[in-house]
Order: C-alpha cells, then structure tokens, then sequence
C-alpha cells in the first residue's frame, strides 16, 4: 500500500451509521473494497460507486505534423477549448490543450461534456516551436528573416528584453498571441514588459542584436 492511501466518504457501521465519514482505502477486490474509518478506526468493508470512464480519440498537433492518440476520462466531466491535461501515449507523455472539440455530425463547439464528445482537438504545449520573425536593426521591413526556435512551453518572452538562441540574437518587439491563449488584455502584445508564455504565442516580433548579421546587405 502506497503512503498516501485513497480515503473515501462512506457510512462506518462502528460509529457512524447514518453520516458518512472519511475512510481509507485497505483493499479492492471483486467490488467489495475493505476499509477503515478514520473516526473509530472500525475495518469493514462496503461498496463503493465509481464512475466509469469513456475513451475518446485525440488528435495533437506538435511542430507541424498531427497524431492520433486516445484518452480517458469521466462522461459528466465538462471540457473546454483552452484547457490543458496530460496525454499519456506508448512513445510519450506530454501536455496538450485544447484547440477545439469535435462532436457528432462534424459539429462543433468550445465547451460540452465528455460523453458528448467524439475528438479532442489538441496541440502540444509542454514544448514548443516559436516562430519568431527578425527585422535589422536598422528598421529596414523588406529584409526580415523568419527564424524557428524550439523551447519549453512555460518558456517567456518579454518585450524589450533580448533573447539569445545560438548565434541568434534579437530584442523582442511585440508579441502575436494565440486565439486560444487566456489572460491577455492586448494582441499583440507591445508595451516595454508584456510578457507571454511559448504555448500562448503566434509569432515573435524582434529587432537583430547580432553583430555580425545582415553584413552581406
């Protein structure tokens, strides 16, 4: 038994008959679990109602390409588009939100419960690939140059601080943030100090700080 055992309200047939009160987790077997009341300290056993979980197909998208995987979870639970959880897959476990939900009939919507759910439309936030675009340093728009910048998820980005990625090295200038990103009050986010997470960004907006770029021009 591990050290933390799973407790559970139940009736205690020692102390307590009529209320219910909390109880631990002994064994589970044939539907009968074996517990002791954390009043009295009374071992009985008692069945105890678990909901039961439905699987349902996920599709995540990560760097461009998608994957099917499925999950578990409870029918009543309610989803909702910008909510994350943890995807446990044979090759991984990572964490997903999610971008969209797919009912019946190719219908969808931004909230509803489980049951009612037929794909979870996700993309992976745990890591994440930022694409950033560069401008010289000098204002010049006809010459910027894309980059992608692979992170971790939580990784921030802060207008008017410079970021340094290799030989890469630019001020960020605003920042594009997701559709499904929350607890933004602007996009693009531009004042000196906005600062966003990886998983909540379109795109990146930066002046080149590299000393050496844009010699050939």
């Amino acid at each position: 038994m591990s050290e933390t055992a799973e407790r559970v309200a139940v009736t205690c047939p020692s102390c307590s008959p009529d209320v219910e009160t909390v109880h631990e987790v002994l064994k589970d077997g044939s539907g009968q679990f074996t517990v002791r009341c954390t009043e009295c300290s009374h071992v009985h056993k008692t069945t105890i109602e678990t909901e039961e979980e439905v699987e349902r197909d996920v599709v995540v998208s990560q760097d461009g390409e998608s994957f099917t995987a499925t999950v578990d979870a409870p029918p009543k639970e309610t989803v909702a588009v910008g909510e994350e959880f943890v995807l446990e897959t044979p090759e991984a476990i990572m964490v997903v939100r999610i971008t969209d939900l797919q009912l019946g009939d190719e219908k969808r919507t931004d909230e509803a419960n489980v049951e009612d759910v037929e794909t979870f439309w996700t993309r992976a936030v745990d890591n994440v690939r930022v694409n950033v675009t560069v401008n010289p340093n000098d204002g010049r728009r006809d010459d910027s140059r894309g980059l992608k910048i692979d992170v971790p998820g939580d990784h921030e980005f802060t207008v008017g601080e410079v970021e340094e990625f290799g030989d890469e090295e630019f001020e960020v200038k605003s920042i594009a943030v997701r559709d499904d990103a929350t607890g933004y009050d602007f996009n693009p986010l531009g004042e000196e100090g906005d600062t966003a997470v990886a998983k909540d960004i379109k795109r990146v907006y930066g002046d080149d700080q590299t000393s050496s770029a844009w010699s050939a021009w």
